[in-house]
């Protein structure tokens, strides 16, 4: 059924800026690292933010577009509103903005060219093909159950080392660490994603880690992500002094983990203010982790 809409507020939707804590929180660390260790540049750090919020956009546009091919969005869709489902947008124009913001992405990604080596290129061309093969192609990434690692590789892993990396010069085992902690609680916001769309999903053939070992798995994978993000970021406190920003920490730690009693709690669209508290958990860690590293 087709539902009126602006056009201004329909593309606003479909790029759903509430998700893109997730894409900047990496990003942030990154910078906050580099900040630490004397090697920050406001140059490329706000091309890579350019990047991964462009980045992110095209693979929201991307989902929107084949999420609908798929069949995957169905009118009892639980999730928040899809423009080409809602015939807010028509498939043709969701996919020719998906091109295009991408684009943008890309060439903020080339600029990044004039403060790295060459290689780089290389990680540019596996964001861009992640966006679609996400949920496009083939063999559409996140219908095979390998959404989880897509998201902690290029929400995690990928933008923090890389990150660094250009404005450092070299790679770091910090930067790894804790790149691994800001993805796998990136990952938690998927987890909540596919654990509300269990139903829609399984019905639709598309197997997230979630369909494939069961709605147990997804309460226990949110628990351990959270472990996880606690325990690859535990380097940060050799050199603290500052117990506020200890505080600090153990309090956003403390919100990480009692979201998970929503999964317990909530069904449907319940689960729509966890996905949004969620990803707001990963901003607020990345502003904690970035508060002890800038203090240090």
């Amino acid at each position: 059924m087709i539902e009126d809409k602006s056009l201004v507020k329909a593309w606003l939707e479909a790029a759903r800026p509430k998700t893109l804590m997730a894409s900047i929180s990496p990003v942030i660390v990154a910078c906050a690292l580099a900040w630490n260790e004397g090697y920050f540049d406001w140059k490329p750090a706000l091309l890579c933010f350019a990047v991964a919020i462009l980045a992110q956009i095209a693979s929201n546009l991307a989902n929107d577009y084949f999420d609908f091919a798929h069949g995957a969005d169905q009118p009892d869709r639980l999730g928040p509103d899809r423009a080409v489902a809602k015939g807010w947008i028509s498939p043709k124009a969701m996919l020719i903005g998906t091109i295009i913001i991408l684009g943008f992405a890309c060439v903020a990604g080339l600029c990044l060219l004039f403060y790295g080596p060459w290689w780089l290129i290389f990680i540019g061309i596996a964001i861009a093909i992640c966006v679609f093969a996400y949920s496009a192609g083939p063999f559409p990434l996140s219908y095979h159950g390998l959404g989880d690692i897509c998201v902690l590789l290029f929400y995690g892993i990928i933008p923090v080392c890389f990150t660094y990396f250009i404005m450092a010069g070299q790679f770091s085992l910090l930067s790894f660490l804790l790149s691994i902690a800001v993805g796998y609680l990136g990952v938690n916001i998927l987890i909540v994603n596919n654990y509300r769309d269990y139903e829609q999903d399984k019905a639709a053939g598309k197997h997230t880690t979630i369909v494939i070992f069961g709605r147990r798995y997804g309460k226990i994978s949110y628990i351990l992500n959270n472990v996880f993000a606690l325990a690859f970021s535990l380097p940060l406190f050799i050199n603290i002094n500052n117990k506020y920003l200890v505080i600090l920490y153990a309090f956003v730690m403390a919100l990480c983990f009692m979201r998970t009693r929503d999964l317990y709690l909530k069904e449907g669209k319940e689960l729509n203010k966890t996905l949004a508290l969620t990803s707001m958990n990963v901003f607020l860690f990345a502003i904690a982790v970035s508060a002890i590293l800038v203090s240090v």
